[in-house]
């Protein structure tokens, strides 16, 4: 029996409602394990910060930053070890991680350069990839600031969070629905909402205030931590990318990119990179004034957010309301620098079906949208040409045991040609 046979059979004699409850299990349990650990990195962070203002120091010494930042590498490096960039840093490790707690201890720290490539899977998009050293200093603002943020974002705010996610987003989305429409049994309404060309429109004077403001209220008496995640934010969020950036690729490949998607046709202090592990949570900072004002100000509280994609659950009596409302919001967006896409507004009947991060959404049940169907399809059929790999099938059976899509699995199998009931 092949390897391919064997994960025909095993998945028809699977108990899918059993599966389905054993996957959930294990995302809370992972969820649990990486909340404490982000928990205890924090505590040991707070316990070294204390030790310094016990010695009456209001900054941390080298070798204090030296064991943060070796702590924050081991964070960085998953994944990446077998990368050219990781190489040169770990072929002197001590040294190198030395040099950089040195030059920010000495307040000298700038991002070296970066790298410039086009990604066109599953939308084209820039991307800045930040080199090694930097991303070991990421890591190290995350472990200071992360956990105090956690807290402080709206629970309906989904995208590079612990415990949530595109996953959870789906599922408080299906909440929302079933909430406001008593469970499809009255009218109700899906408002999409979405910004045009987010990252690239961002004031980043304004977030480097948001992002400084944030570190002197975590840290009210403003010590080592505070002092370091202040100096940080403003040397990571100030840098210029631009500068001596090295192009990964084809320059031609910049072609296809629209111009309000690129850093390169931006006014000089807007726009921060896609790619940087703190683009994603500054992206949440800045847009943490707009989850508040729809949800505390304007009292949406069917409301979520993941990235620059929100949405509103109304039923049909909040029609009239939400119209106007939709001009405050653009107003609002408009002080924040920030433009609603005119063309991404949609009113979508709930009973009809929305779709929303890649999932459809109809009478409580989740499917795949047509684009995970299609690469599901070719996974299966590279598989069995004897040119792709397993790994990405059972991936692709993952997501839909985790929503309970078996008639779609089935259907995708029968169209490559195999049989697969359960």
């Amino acid at each position: 029996m092949t390897e391919f046979e064997g994960l025909i059979q095993s998945g028809t004699r699977t108990a899918w409602q059993e599966t389905k409850r054993l996957k959930t299990r294990m995302r809370e349990e992972r969820y649990e394990k990486k909340l404490a650990l982000m928990e205890s990195k924090y505590k040991w962070l707070l316990m070294m910060e204390h030790k310094a203002l016990t010695d009456g120091r209001i900054d941390f010494s080298v070798d204090e930053l030296y064991e943060m930042l070796y702590y924050a590498y081991f964070d960085a490096r998953p994944g990446k070890r077998k990368t050219y960039d990781v190489q040169r840093v770990e072929a002197n490790l001590f040294d190198n991680i030395y040099r950089l707690a040195r030059d920010i201890h000495d307040r000298c720290y700038y991002p070296s350069r970066s790298e410039a490539f086009i990604v066109f899977d599953p939308v084209i998009r820039e991307i800045f990839a930040a080199s090694f050293r930097d991303r070991i200093v990421h890591h190290l603002l995350i472990n200071i600031c992360m956990p105090w943020w956690q807290r402080h974002f709206v629970r309906d705010s989904y995208s590079c969070r612990l415990g949530k996610g595109t996953n959870y987003g789906v599922r408080r989305a299906v909440h929302h629905i079933a909430k406001v429409s008593d469970n499809y049994q009255k009218t109700a309404y899906f408002v999409k909402m979405d910004i045009k060309g987010f990252f690239m429109s961002m004031d980043r004077r304004k977030l480097m205030e948001l992002a400084v403001s944030g570190a002197h209220s975590q840290f009210r008496e403003f010590g080592p931590l505070g002092r370091l995640a202040a100096f940080l934010w403003r040397q990571i969020i100030m840098d210029d990318p631009l500068e001596e950036v090295r192009i990964r690729g084809k320059v031609k490949d910049w072609n296809h990119l629209p111009r309000d998607k690129s850093l390169f046709f931006q006014s000089k202090g807007y726009g921060i990179v896609i790619g940087n592990l703190t683009s994603q949570l500054l992206s949440n900072v800045f847009l943490d004034q707009l989850d508040k004002y729809i949800v505390y100000t304007l009292g949406y509280h069917h409301y979520g957010r993941y990235v620059d994609d929100f949405y509103v659950v109304i039923n049909e009596e909040q029609l009239p309301q939400m119209e106007k409302d939709i001009e405050r919001i653009r107003a609002y967006l408009a002080g924040l620098g920030l433009t609603m896409h005119p063309n991404k507004t949609r009113w979508l009947r709930v009973d009809k079906g929305v779709t929303y991060l890649g999932h459809h959404i109809k009478n409580g049940h989740i499917e795949m949208d047509h684009r995970y169907q299609s690469k599901y399809y070719q996974a299966l059929v590279n598989v069995m040409e004897g040119v792709g790999q397993l790994d990405v099938v059972t991936s692709y059976m993952g997501g839909c045991i985790n929503y309970g899509c078996r008639k779609m699995q089935q259907r995708i199998w029968r169209a490559a040609g195999q049989d697969y009931t359960v």
